[in-house]
């Protein structure tokens, strides 16, 4: 099953897995999973790094990506078209890509966030 990490959760892997739930835990440890992260998220990591929000060298996360094997999910032109179609639930903007692409490709999400649930027909696994 393919299954699409939010940033919070990749954060929660590198810096502190014992915030993981079970459920989420499995889902990243389970072999037969394929584990995606968003091209969106490595931009926000990078982004609130050099705002000082996170502390996540382009390397720590480089070797997180190889370490759990995942594979990065491109954000495309369809993935952005999606967004005319999301509600406004909530204004992140990282968060409404991410949404738009586990959509777009129909798979779920594994996130803490309960916003994402908000949104009528998205698979969360937490």
């Amino acid at each position: 099953m393919r299954v699409l990490l939010d940033t919070a959760v990749l954060i929660f892997a590198v810096e502190s897995p014992e915030r993981l739930s079970k459920r989420a835990s499995a889902a990243l440890k389970n072999p037969d999973n394929i584990r995606e992260l968003s091209s969106i998220s490595l931009a926000e990591i990078a982004i609130k790094t050099t705002l000082g929000k996170l502390d996540i060298s382009a390397e720590i996360a480089r070797q997180a990506i190889r370490d759990m094997d995942i594979r990065i999910l491109p954000f495309t032109a369809d993935h952005a078209f999606r967004l005319f179609e999301l509600p406004t639930h909530h204004r992140d903007p990282f968060d409404r890509q991410i949404i738009a692409q586990a959509f777009s490709e129909d798979i779920p999400v594994v996130t803490s966030d309960e916003k994402f649930r908000a949104y009528e027909g998205i698979e969360i696994i937490w």
